[in-house]
């Protein structure tokens, strides 16, 4: 008897993580993830179960422009096929399959990620967030110094230690990672995104260098400092853990 043949499908999602205990599925069935939902539609569309395995697992309330996911299927579909069958069971979600293809039986959406790419949103203003209220950092008062921050992210670039940037249930066998690329940028004097890129991060990691950011930008730090603090290897000495809510998952390079 021929085995069953597998076609591995690579698969580009989008989501709003604002409903959603983040990306890992959760032992809870009542509560939802992600994960749990692209499962759920992916087996009323094809029957089966399948294992999903993501570039990356955002936490809860962080968002996605483009996750890299793949999985296995004994079913050939077109990519058209692919993307109107799963939406069509994820309408009632805040989440969208926008590419779909089969690719290579060794291909992992995980372990063959060269870069990873996040964005942090913020928006200085003294007026609240109304439409974006789940979607930025609201920092008030004053308008940052882009400038500085710009200045202190420098000292982040390259390999370093970033146990003071690591949250404390962070289960990474090392602390050491290397930053390739970070971008403080503004369009409208309002909006302030931070991208920042690596191979991969440690947990919480963009979400607390953000927040350490922010302290710089708010005059509360010297723009030099942030040396010291990432050289301390001490979390308590960093800013913030900035919300979930500002940052997105931008993309995986492969």
């Amino acid at each position: 008897m021929e085995p069953i043949k597998k076609y591995r499908y690579k698969l580009i999602v989008e989501y709003d993580g604002s409903k959603y205990h983040g990306f890992q599925m959760q032992n809870e069935n009542h509560i939802k993830t992600i994960e749990g939902q692209l499962t759920k539609a992916f087996k009323n569309f094809t029957q089966n179960d399948v294992e999903i395995i993501a570039s990356g697992r955002t936490d809860s309330g962080v968002h996605a422009i483009a996750q890299t996911i793949h999985l296995d299927l004994s079913q050939e579909f077109s990519s058209h096929q692919m993307i109107m069958g799963i939406n069509f069971y994820l309408k009632d979600e805040e989440i969208a399959v926008i590419d779909a293809e089969i690719v290579d039986e060794n291909f992992s959406a995980r372990f063959d990620s060269k870069m990873r790419h996040y964005r942090y949103e913020i928006l200085n203003r003294k007026a609240p967030a109304i439409i974006e209220k789940n979607r930025v950092w609201h920092v008030g008062g004053k308008k940052l110094d882009i400038l500085a921050m710009q200045k202190a992210s420098e000292y982040l670039l390259g390999e370093h230690d970033f146990s003071a940037f690591r949250d404390a249930e962070c289960q990474a066998s090392s602390p050491i990672r290397t930053i390739k690329n970070i971008k403080i940028f503004t369009n409208d004097d309002e909006k302030i995104y931070v991208e920042v890129s690596a191979k991969s991060f440690l947990h919480h990691m963009v979400r607390n260098i953000v927040g350490t950011l922010v302290w710089v930008g708010k005059n509360k730090i010297s723009v030099d400092e942030i040396k010291g603090i990432l050289e301390s290897k001490d979390r308590s000495k960093s800013g913030p853990n900035a919300p979930s809510c500002g940052l997105y998952f931008l993309k995986t390079d492969y």
